[in-house]
């Protein structure tokens, strides 16, 4: 179920800018044990929303392997969206008119701070499971670091301590896609759509994968000159991405991932930040992943000292998170029951 929170306290990001309120928009499945220990949080990813259940079928929901039968489950909208909390579309209350392309840069923490506000506000007290897959990863992992004594247990799937040089390059590649839309920072309803479109066919390409392009995407008839089937899908998901997200929000959320570094200002370098992780932690790596290779996720394990690392194989890449959750979920039951 939906639901809304408002806070009228400021709100202070981590580059010192105050929001004059936040809005957390979240979704609840089940009831939490009267002694609170049943709690699972999800933390999801870049254009993901707060229905869990919605968008990572096969692994949360009834009979899955995070159940509402057994768990209260909370996923809550991230900071900068535009799926209900506070982001570009939210109102500046100083102009009275939505933030639009003027919303200032929001970190990783601010979402995960935005988070803890929400846990206090529903009485949480214990997390028993935190989990994200990409950049709900990042999320987990400063919460795990942020509140060590609140998260019990880490699901990381497909992530990474810090956001790589080769995921800053491509984020850059699609903000320059929606920089070249002119109407990205205007008023517009739509605007920066064309520029949102570009900047998706450009991830999907980091999402998937040369196998599975070619063997759900090749065209059997070998004598077209044009409207190949490859182009029409690329067009296609970028359509749908513009028909349910804001080019303003992709812009944001992209630098916040390009900010993504477990060890920025504290003491000592990612393996010793990793080290100080002490929750036992389930890390999972998709073979086919060109987004965020399995060379970051076994880096994760190597260094958490209760952590557990599996890898599967996948021709979806590193939608393969997504795409694969039953198998996913049947190793995170057995890992769960084993913990």
């Amino acid at each position: 179920m939906l639901h809304r929170f408002v806070s009228t306290a400021p709100f202070e990001l981590e580059n010192g800018t105050i929001l004059p309120q936040l809005e957390i928009a979240y979704h609840t499945y089940g009831e939490q044990a009267p002694d609170g220990s049943n709690v699972v949080w999800v933390c999801h990813a870049l254009t993901a929303n707060s229905d869990a259940a919605g968008w990572w079928p096969g692994l949360i929901g009834a009979g899955a392997a995070i159940t509402p039968e057994k768990h209260f489950i909370v996923c809550a909208n991230i900071l900068g969206s535009c799926y209900g909390s506070t982001g570009p579309n939210s109102v500046n209350p100083a102009t009275g008119k939505p933030w639009n392309s003027q919303f200032p840069l929001i970190t990783i923490r601010d979402m995960v701070k935005a988070h803890i506000l929400l846990r206090e506000h529903l009485q949480i007290n214990t997390i028993a499971l935190c989990m994200g897959g990409s950049m709900g990863g990042y999320q987990a992992m400063e919460w795990a670091l942020a509140e060590p004594a609140v998260i019990k247990k880490l699901f990381l799937a497909v992530t990474s301590a810090a956001e790589s040089a080769w995921g800053i390059a491509i984020h850059e590649a699609q903000r320059m896609a929606i920089e070249a839309d002119a109407s990205w920072t205007t008023d517009q309803p739509a605007a920066g759509s064309n520029g949102l479109k570009a900047a998706r066919a450009i991830g999907m390409l980091t999402y998937r994968n040369y196998t599975a392009m070619v063997q759900q995407q090749s065209d059997e008839d070998s004598s077209k000159l044009d409207h190949f089937k490859a182009a029409s899908y690329i067009r296609h998901q970028g359509d749908k991405l513009a028909a349910r997200f804001t080019a303003q929000s992709y812009w944001i959320l992209t630098k916040s991932m390009d900010s993504h570094n477990i060890s920025r200002e504290r003491k000592g370098d990612i393996p010793a930040i990793l080290a100080t992780i002490q929750q036992p932690a389930l890390v999972l790596g998709i073979t086919s992943d060109l987004l965020c290779p399995t060379i970051e996720q076994r880096k994760i394990s190597a260094s958490i000292p209760g952590a557990s690392y599996i890898e599967i194989d996948s021709m979806y890449g590193h939608d393969g998170f997504l795409v694969e959750a039953k198998q996913i979920g049947e190793h995170l039951q057995n890992w769960l029951e084993k913990k």
